[in-house]
Parts: structure tokens; sequence; C-alpha cells
């Protein structure tokens, strides 16, 4: 199990990246992104999927955080693949409906090495905080691209749209940590193909 780690990091003229990414982690980890609310939703991501996340990351913020938030997105797809290696053994599937106050969203995940991302739902602020809220369906089209993942997201009900963000990056912790768990009955990759 300490195997399913990985270290990414990723440089271009707009972001430096770094992250280090732990599947069977005890849900602590050190973010820091620039961005206050994005950091708070990494932080969220890492505690309820059990995770250990680091995240530096440096970015123009001065012109938004559009690249920031994508690019993060990008490297933490690249570190949960790199972390899942062949993918002998994991449950490959999971899915979550879950509350957080007013907001119900779902998340759904299949880790079978091909993206596609579909999401449902919309927010009736530009801004929470200093982050914009268009970029929660581009970080999660990153991640989804750059891990390889069939990744569904839809906001069932909600009014907040702090809720509606938060309770999305912890839907996908926890699907995320069902379909990267072992389980002793499959013996090599869940797939008839004999590959994922």
């Amino acid at each position: 199990m300490d195997g399913r780690f990985a270290e990414v990091a990723r440089k271009t003229k707009e972001t430096d990246i770094a992250i280090s990414f732990k599947i069977d982690g005890s849900g602590v980890g050190n973010i820091e992104t620039g961005n206050g609310f994005f950091d708070h939703m990494l932080e969220g991501f890492t505690r309820h999927g059990l995770f250990d996340l680091n995240v530096k990351a440096k970015g123009d913020l001065n012109v938004d955080c559009h690249h920031t938030v994508e690019d993060t997105g990008i490297v933490l797809g690249q570190a949960i693949a790199k972390a899942l290696g062949d993918k002998k053994g994991i449950k490959r599937y999971g899915s979550i409906i879950l509350p957080m106050d007013e907001t119900l969203v779902m998340c759904a995940v299949d880790l079978c090495g091909r993206p596609y991302f579909v999401m449902d739902g919309e927010f009736t602020s530009p801004m929470v905080g200093d982050f914009d809220t268009q970029m929660v369906r581009e970080f999660f089209y990153a991640i989804s691209y750059s891990a390889g993942m069939n990744l569904h997201l839809r906001i069932l009900t909600g009014l907040n749209d702090h809720h509606k963000i938060e309770a999305l990056f912890k839907a996908f912790a926890k699907a995320l940590d069902e379909a990267t768990t072992i389980d002793p009955r499959i013996t090599d990759v869940l797939s008839t193909k004999g590959a994922l």
C-alpha cells in the first residue's frame, strides 16, 4: 500500500506547480496555491478522501485564478494516475450522493483509463471569496482528462454557492476513495479487457 504515491511537477510561463499525492493516507496535507478558497476546497478533498496531499502552486494570480486552478487540476490528475499504477485490485468505480446543509450533490467516478467529464449544475455568483466559480468546471475537467477517468458531477439541489462547490469537492473525494480501494477479490484489473 505504501507504493500508491506519486510526485508530479509542472512549470510553464503561467504556473509552477508541485504536487505529492498518497492514496492510502490519513487525510492530512499542506496546500498553498495563493487562493484562499481553493486551498480550503483542496483541504476538504484531502480530509474527506483520507488522502495525503501536498500542493505548492505559484501562478499568475495578478491576472486571475484560471491558470493556477486549471493547472493544479492537470497536475493532480497526473499524480492520481501515477499513484494508481497498473490499477490491479482496485474497485474502479465509486459514487456518492452527498449532503451539505441545503445542498445535495452526486459524484460518480470510473477509473477506466478513458477521460470523459460531465457536469450538471450552475452557480448564481461569479465569485466565492477570491475564487471564480467558472473554475469549478475547469478544475474537474482537467483532473478527468489528465487522470484518464470518467467523472460525473451533478448538483441536485442547493442555494449557497460555497456549499455547492464544497460539496462537489467532498463528493469527488469520497467517490475517488471508493474507486481506489483495494478489493481482495479482484486479483488483476476489473475489466473483461484485462487492462484499464
